[in-house]
């Protein structure tokens, strides 16, 4: 018979006690992280803000503790277009356990030319996929400690309308940085995907999870000064858009639920209920091509090669 927890309507604004759990989000310092962070915080969790950049985090903490009485927060120096920095980051975090990692952070350029990570991979695909699938393989043993660990990957809209291209992932023949953005966000989300299927075969307990944010302006995001500061005029401009997208306080709601809701299950994709692109957060059928697991595991392989690690092996 289902609980009275599993019976009762999601609510985003009266969320489940997280009390006693540790969560990471990447990105945690701003945008769409800065409030899956704040959220977390809210619901009693002890969240770890990863950044590169240690005093936009410390900004970030001050901000979550102002409006969070008692918020536990924490940061720590990542660096994901990095690989061989990540592994030190990891052994710097302060706990016993990971109950949860939302991978969120990313980079998305809007002109030419191509960039790279000093690895030598192209900068968007190294920072928002290699770099997560590399961070989730140094995590295992945290996440292996906890009873049950949700690794939740969160992915874009923008992937929608992308396929990848094996033969060039790093898009070396046709850098069109718009479609660059897109194809890493869907690396991401093949891999969250490939991830729990690893897991479910290897009858492991973590759960991974795969989200994405639906359409987010800055004009519908409320202020949380000096994080993220919002002018009168561009609230009254960002007003019509509002019929379509949201700010990114909303944009958060799929990821904190994939986090803290215990009806959630491994492989699903939490997206807004509206189109995808606003609302609450709901289940979303996949994709077609997210289901197609013959690219997801080709992805895998060459994603094991460029990195020289497995998630999946840790977390077994």
């Amino acid at each position: 018979m289902p609980s009275a927890a599993q019976t009762q309507p999601w609510d985003v604004h009266r969320l489940p006690s997280a009390q006693d759990r540790n969560v990471l989000v990447t990105g945690g310092n701003a945008g769409i992280g800065y409030f899956v962070a704040e959220q977390l915080a809210g619901a009693g969790a002890t969240v770890v803000l990863g950044s590169r950049d240690m005093a936009k985090a410390e900004t970030a903490m001050a901000s979550i503790r102002s409006r969070v009485p008692g918020a536990r927060v924490r940061s720590l120096r990542l660096d994901l277009a990095d690989l061989s920095s990540l592994k030190a980051a990891v052994a710097a975090l302060p706990l016993d356990r990971l109950d949860a990692v939302v991978h969120n952070a990313g980079v998305m350029f809007d002109h030419p030319p191509r960039r790279e990570s000093q690895d030598g991979h192209e900068l968007m695909f190294a920072t928002n996929h290699l770099g997560h699938f590399a961070l989730t393989w140094w995590l295992a043993p945290l996440l292996a400690a906890a009873p049950a660990a949700r690794i939740v990957t969160t992915g874009s809209f923008a992937a929608k309308s992308e396929r990848l291209d094996l033969d060039d992932l790093q898009s070396t023949r046709d850098y069109r940085p718009k479609h660059a953005y897109g194809r890493s966000k869907l690396a991401q989300m093949l891999f969250g995907l490939e991830l729990d299927r690893r897991l479910r075969a290897a009858g492991g307990t973590a759960l991974s999870v795969v989200t994405h944010p639906g359409g987010a302006l800055d004009s519908l995001t409320p202020s949380r000064p000096p994080v993220h500061l919002r002018t009168t005029a561009a609230r009254l401009r960002g007003l019509p858009a509002g019929l379509l997208v949201q700010g990114k306080e909303a944009a958060a709601w799929p990821a904190v639920r994939a986090v803290l809701d215990p009806s959630v299950t491994g492989g699903q994709l939490w997206a807004p209920r509206v189109f995808g692109l606003r609302g609450l957060p709901r289940v979303e059928p996949l994709w077609d091509h997210l289901a197609d697991t013959t690219v997801a595991a080709r992805l895998w392989d060459a994603s094991r090669e460029l990195t020289g690690v497995d998630p999946s092996s840790g977390l077994t």
